[in-house]
C-alpha cells in the first residue's frame, strides 16, 4: 500500500514538473464548450470508467465520482455511470474491501493510509440510488451488506449514534484530523437515507441523524466543523447538510451561507475551508509538503457544491458566483482543480492544480439550474 501512495505522489511531483516546462492544457471555446470536452475526456474508454480528472488523478475516487453522479446523469451520461459503479464495485470486491480510490494500475487504496473513509461507501451507495441500478446492487448484495456492517461497526458510537470521536477518519478534507466532523456525520446520514428501498440492510435506521446533526452541531447561526470545542467557521460544514438533503429549512440555509460570506471563505470566489490557518486544527504531517492545499486556498468542488445550496436561496448571487468560474475557466483554458487566496492557481515547489477535472460536471448542471 505505501508503494501505491509514493508512486501517487511521484505521478503528482512529475506532472509539476511537466507543468512548469509546457502550461496545463488549454482547451478552445467558451466555459461551456471547454466543461463538455474535459467531461468526455475524463471517461476511461479502456477501462469505461470516469476518472476524477484528466491530469495527474487520473483514477477513480469514490467522493468525486459521488459529487459528479447526479451532474453526469443529467448530462445523459447513464450508461457511462453504470460502467463506472461496476468497475469500482469489481475492483473493490475482488481486493475485499472498498476503499476510497483505485489507483491507475486498478489497486484500491485510502489517503492517510490507514485510515478509514466513510464518505466512500455513501457516494457509492448514493450513486447506485441516482442511477437506479437495481441489477448491480443484486449483484453485489452480499458484497455491500458487508462493506455496510463494517463501516458500521468502525464508524460508528453505538451509545450516540454520531460518527466516533476517538477516531481519526480520511474524508473531504483528508489532511485534517477532525473528531467526529459535521461532513462525517451527513455522510452517515446520507447513506443511512440511501440505503432506504434498495434492499440493502440499514443498521443506521435506528439513529434520527436530522436530530442528532441538529442537535449537535447547529449552534443557531452556523454548523460546527466537528465535535472538538473550536468554534470556527468552515466552509464545508455550512453547505453539507443541505447539499445532501438532509435539511432544507431556509432559515437556517441562510444563516450558514451568511456565516461564509462573513467569514469571507466565498472570496476571490467559493470556496475556502477556512480564511487562515489556526492552531487548533490538527493536520497530519505531511501537511508541511502540501502548504495551503486545505487551508486557505479554495477548491473548486467545494466551490460548485455551495453555489448548488446558495441556488436554493438566491439565483441571483448564484449565478454570480458561477460567473467568476465562468471567468476562470476561460482565462485558463481548463478546468482546475484548486486556486491560491488570490484565485491564481494553486501551486508549491513540489504541486501545481489539478486540471481537467470531471467536477467540470457539476458547472455544466449548474449551468442548467440557473438559466
Amino acid at each position: 500500500m505505501i508503494g501505491v501512495i509514493a508512486l501517487e505522489a511521484a505521478r503528482m511531483f512529475l506532472r509539476r514538473l511537466r507543468v512548469s516546462l509546457r502550461g496545463i492544457r488549454k482547451y478552445s471555446g467558451s466555459a461551456e464548450e471547454i466543461c463538455v470536452r474535459i467531461v468526455r475526456d475524463c471517461y476511461n474508454k479502456e477501462k469505461k470508467y470516469f476518472m476524477t480528472s484528466n491530469g495527474h488523478f487520473s483514477q477513480f475516487y469514490c467522493r468525486d465520482f459521488g459529487w459528479c453522479t447526479e451532474a453526469l446523469l443529467s448530462l445523459g451520461y447513464r450508461k457511462e455511470v453504470i460502467s463506472t459503479l461496476e468497475y469500482a464495485l469489481g475492483v473493490f470486491q475482488q481486493h475485499g474491501r472498498i476503499e476510497q480510490s483505485i489507483s491507475p494500475s486498478g489497486k484500491p487504496f485510502t489517503f492517510p493510509l490507514g485510515r478509514y473513509s466513510p464518505d466512500a461507501l455513501a457516494f457509492l451507495v448514493l450513486s447506485l440510488r441516482l442511477v437506479r441500478a437495481g441489477g448491480l446492487v443484486k449483484k453485489y448484495e452480499r458484497f455491500l451488506n458487508k462493506e455496510i456492517k463494517r463501516y458500521y461497526e468502525l464508524v460508528i458510537d453505538e451509545r450516540t449514534g454520531l460518527v466516533r470521536k476517538d477516531e481519526h477518519f480520511s474524508s473531504i478534507k483528508d489532511y485534517a484530523l477532525r473528531k467526529s466532523s459535521c461532513y462525517d456525520n451527513c455522510m452517515t446520514a446520507l447513506l443511512a437515507n440511501c440505503l432506504s428501498g434498495l434492499g440493502l440492510d440499514n443498521p443506521f435506521k435506528k439513529h434520527n441523524y436530522k436530530k442528532l446533526i441538529l442537535k449537535k452541531f447547529w449552534n443557531g447561526s452556523y454548523f460546527l466543523d466537528d465535535l472538538s470545542g473550536d468554534k470556527r467557521v468552515c466552509g464545508d460544514a455550512n453547505f453539507i447538510p443541505f447539499w445532501t438533503g438532509l435539511l432544507d429549512d431556509k432559515g437556517m440555509m441562510r444563516k450558514a451561507v451568511a456565516s461564509v460570506r462573513r467569514e469571507g471563505l466565498d472570496k476571490p470566489f467559493p470556496l475556502k475551508y477556512t480564511n487562515k490557518k489556526f492552531k487548533q486544527q490538527k493536520m497530519i504531517g505531511l501537511e508541511w509538503l502540501a502548504g495551503d492545499y486545505e487551508r486557505g486556498s479554495v477548491g473548486a468542488h467545494l466551490g460548485m457544491m455551495f453555489i448548488r445550496v446558495v441556488g436554493m436561496l438566491d439565483k441571483k448571487l448564484a449565478r454570480l458566483y458561477l460567473a467568476k468560474y465562468k471567468k476562470q475557466i476561460e482565462h485558463y483554458k481548463n478546468f482546475l482543480e484548486v486556486y491560491d487566496k488570490d484565485g491564481k492557481p494553486f501551486k508549491t515547489l513540489l504541486y501545481y492544480s489539478d486540471e481537467s477535472m470531471l467536477w467540470a460536471a457539476n458547472y455544466l448542471f449548474l449551468k442548467g439550474l440557473l438559466s
